[in-house]
């Protein structure tokens, strides 16, 4: 859903079953107050939080490998520890993650084996270690 904790996202959350949600944030910090607030609202409808994730972690270049923390370090981490949540993982900002989303490949299909498309497998296995049995 979308940031923010307003009608669409309380009126889904009591109205669906929903097994657990997943706070998905940039490091930056006013990002982070909203994820912030997501957080709490999934705890209030008693939603069980499985945990964050940091979208947009870190820039690679393409060309040096520098590696710039454009949106700021590690905040999805601080914020975490505050919740007392885990990190699910890090996604970073790159190119061929948004390339590939552009024409309706992700990432995880068109490119397989690349470091962003595992960044995305281990936060999916983390999800459903997370995730509760099903009902019988």
């Amino acid at each position: 859903m979308p940031p923010g904790t307003g009608d669409v996202q309380l009126s889904v959350s009591q109205n669906i079953p929903i097994s657990g949600a997943v706070i998905v944030s940039t490091p930056q910090d006013i990002a982070l107050m909203d994820a912030h607030k997501g957080a709490e609202m999934f705890r209030k409808v008693n939603v069980p939080v499985l945990g964050l994730v940091q979208n947009m972690s870190v820039f690679q270049c393409p060309k040096c490998k520098h590696k710039t923390h454009i949106f700021g370090a590690d905040g999805a981490r601080k914020l975490a520890q505050t919740l007392d949540l885990d990190v699910l993982g890090d996604i970073p900002l790159h190119l061929n993650i948004r390339e590939a989303s552009d024409i309706g490949q992700p990432i995880v299909f068109s490119q397989p084996e690349s470091d962003e498309a595992k960044a995305y497998l281990r936060i999916a296995v983390e999800v459903v270690r997370r995730l509760p049995p099903p009902p019988e």
